[in-house]
């Protein structure tokens, strides 16, 4: 039996992937647990500069938690809310850019991991919703958060309260996706993304995701002396000279990460 994550890595990409296509890449605990274990290894591997999250199939991207092997486990209190926090990045830093390659259904839990990501491209099929208040339940995964951060208030609400699904389309004209593409053409416009992003020097791009996250919400004057401090690293460090001498040169620079 496959397991319902799949994870590998290719030069300086790591490619984790739902992997239960006949249940519209709906997650168990288990699943959402290696989600979170995924993340960490990509984090911590020095290899990887971006993430792509996708789902196996054309249907779905993730359709959120298998309710009927969930829901019993969550009730028994069997599901330890800390592994499952893991796979939306609660408490969990992942510096590294994550991008999200929509190719379907992006329902409960799989739009609260959507949230946690930085790029996220959809195919022209794609769906988006928070569906739990239809069943009598919260989108408590990271939602109640981070929705209204990235929307409008009104349509944040309008899809945390109604539990009704969006277009791609709608998704892009209210800013919760980048880009809308054929569905023949996703991975190729991800790969497209990533390689544009894999180039860049790994030091700066992963201090920049660092500093927008914890500056965020510090009132501006503090945010503005905050600011420097996690850009000094980059400044500082023997890529920025390289990339300062390959600006020089009219070369590409070689980024090492140091």
């Amino acid at each position: 039996m496959e397991p319902p994550v799949l994870y590998r890595k290719e030069g300086y990409k790591a490619y984790i992937t739902f992997n239960r296509p006949h249940a519209l890449n709906a997650m168990t605990p288990e699943g959402f647990e290696m989600i979170g274990s995924y993340f960490l290894e990509a984090q911590n591997d020095n290899d990887i500069r971006v993430i792509i999250l996708t789902g196996t199939g054309e249907k779905a991207f993730c359709s959120g938690a298998d309710l009927k092997e969930t829901i019993p486990l969550i009730m028994a209190g069997k599901v330890d809310p800390e592994k499952t926090d893991s796979a939306v990045l609660k408490n969990t830093p992942v510096w590294k850019p994550i991008i999200a390659a929509v190719n379907g259904y992006c329902l409960a839990g799989g739009m609260e991991i959507l949230e946690a990501t930085d790029i996220r491209i959809a195919s022209e099929v794609a769906r988006f919703g928070l569906p739990e208040p239809k069943w009598s339940i919260m989108a408590a995964a990271g939602s109640l958060v981070r929705l209204v951060r990235q929307i409008p208030y009104c349509r944040a609400m309008e899809i945390l309260i109604t539990g009704e699904q969006i277009t791609a389309q709608e998704a892009k004209e209210i800013g919760l996706i980048n880009k809308v593409v054929p569905k023949g053409n996703l991975m190729e416009e991800v790969e497209r993304v990533a390689d544009i992003i894999c180039y860049n020097g790994p030091i700066a791009v992963q201090n920049t995701k660092k500093a927008v996250l914890r500056l965020l919400n510090l009132p501006m004057d503090l945010a503005f002396r905050e600011e420097w401090r996690y850009s000094e690293e980059a400044f500082k460090s023997e890529d920025s000279r390289e990339g300062i001498r390959a600006f020089a040169e009219k070369r590409t620079p070689n980024f090492i990460g140091k």
